[in-house]
């Protein structure tokens, strides 16, 4: 990048047609995923699922289960929350559910004691300080938890309830190297308006096949932000989560991967709420975005001992799936903008002559044209696969997508220089989609929470101590 903009004032010509070439070769690595994807979701392979026909483990003493959950403001789905969590087929008494709120977040913890959850669900209030995000939470769980394995939900998921045991089973028939078994996600509200609905399609295609695909390849996986499933001393020695990186899943899920651990998908399913309206789901994108852009910086620091720690293969393989993501995010909307300019000015989109411009832009053409194919057909066979027919017409206009996306990528960059660790929260509880109930809100309650002096392993987190009587 230091030498285009060198060269660009310089060789103005050569300068533009290097990026062009660059953008153009990282597109169609790009369309090659997809396709490698599509092939994957024909053959119907399985190599990627971990425990997928295993049977429900029994015995006792099954190994300690930690739920982390971290919440913000979410008073209006906390009686939900504690039925779906009780719908864990797991002991309850090796189950530890651990409900991690901010300080002040006294309505969310009045909705939690008015659900009247069982003893081992326990709120545990995360001490004041910054940075105000998930993973900061997440680490102080992590330290006041005693489970032998952990998994992380959001607060308005619904797990499949034989989960916990499906990724035991995993864990156990999965390799002494297997540090991460990521369940796939999908919506239970994507009846809600158009936007939720690309939602469903996307995350369909995303973790039923996409990453299932890269997973079987040996690639390194960045994680979903919910719903994966790590040995307890996995998560010690990577460090737990970045407090700072407002998308702490994919960054867990490159470090793991630079640590020499496997991660794999298991065929369960944890179902969410997605955004409803087109201002939320912008904000969710702008962090995921800028979260990427973090955690893309933060890898790439010492390049070299990136190479060294993933291997030329995986190497190249963050690079694609980080890096190119990025770059066709920020450089689709400048060739759609050409791309509408030559069709207003009435000129062939197909220009002819052995300049090296004219076969770029054929290139690119090409590419931008087969990458929504494929993208069409990707989400076709995931939601036919899963029985989401009701979706097929959505998946037709996936790739309209692509430009608000890119939007999201901009003013993440914007918040990347303003406001780095800002977390945009998105909030739950407003489905109208008819399997979900609509709960007035509860009164207030008191509850008496305790703040208990805690250190990782890895020396992480140390909360305050002392104790705080919430009203």
């Amino acid at each position: 990048m230091v030498a285009a903009l060198i060269l660009a004032p310089l060789m103005p010509q050569p300068a533009a047609l290097a990026l062009a070439t660059v953008t153009a070769l990282v597109f169609a690595a790009l369309l090659a995923v997809r396709l490698h994807a599509v092939v994957y979701a024909v053959r119907n392979e399985r190599t990627g699922d971990v425990g997928l026909d295993r049977p429900a483990l029994s015995g006792d003493p099954l190994p300690v289960y930690t739920v982390l959950i971290a919440l913000r403001d979410e008073a209006r789905i906390a009686a939900d929350l504690v039925r779906a969590m009780s719908a864990l087929d797991y002991p309850a008494h090796r189950l530890e559910i651990l409900f991690l709120l901010e300080a002040d977040d006294t309505g969310t913890m009045n909705a939690l004691a008015t659900a009247n959850p069982p003893a081992h669900m326990r709120i545990v209030v995360v001490p004041p300080g910054r940075p105000h995000t998930k993973p900061r939470a997440l680490c102080h769980g992590l330290a006041m938890s005693r489970g032998d394995y952990i998994v992380v939900y959001d607060a308005e998921d619904r797990p499949e309830p034989d989960q916990l045991q499906r990724a035991l089973a995993a864990f156990e028939f999965g390799g002494s190297q297997l540090g991460c078994v990521q369940a796939r996600l999908n919506i239970y509200n994507a009846g809600d308006s158009v936007i939720s609905a690309q939602f469903a399609v996307e995350y369909t295609a995303l973790f039923d096949t996409l990453i299932p695909a890269l997973a079987a390849s040996g690639a390194p996986v960045p994680l979903g932000g919910t719903s994966n499933h790590f040995p307890r001393h996995v998560l010690i020695a990577s460090g737990g989560w970045d407090p700072w990186n407002v998308t702490e899943d994919a960054d867990l899920g490159f470090r793991l991967a630079r640590l020499g651990w496997q991660t794999a998908v298991l065929n369960s399913t944890t179902w969410e709420e997605a955004p409803r309206t087109a201002a939320v789901w912008f904000r969710q994108r702008t962090r995921w975005q800028k979260g990427w852009m973090q955690t893309y910086m933060v890898h790439m620091r010492s390049p070299f001992r990136l190479w060294s720690d993933l291997g030329p293969r995986r190497f190249l393989w963050f690079q694609l799936v980080l890096g190119g993501g990025l770059l066709a995010s920020l450089a689709h909307p400048w060739f759609a903008m050409a791309l509408i300019a030559t069709a207003l000015a009435g000129e062939p989109l197909l220009p002819s002559g052995n300049h090296p411009a004219a076969w770029l832009w054929c290139i690119g053409l090409v590419n931008l044209a087969a990458a929504a194919i494929a993208t069409i057909i990707l989400a076709h066979l995931s939601l036919r696969r899963r029985g989401l027919t009701r979706l097929l017409g959505h998946a037709l206009v996936a790739p309209l997508m692509w430009l608000p996306i890119s939007l999201a990528a901009y003013r993440a960059l914007w918040e990347l220089h303003r406001r780095p660790f800002h977390w945009a929260k998105t909030p739950h509880g407003h489905s109208v989609s008819p399997d979900r109930d609509e709960r007035a809100p509860v009164s207030p309650v008191t509850v008496t929470i305790e703040l208990r002096q805690s250190k990782l392993e890895s020396g992480g987190c140390r909360p305050m101590t002392g104790s705080v009587d919430r009203r």
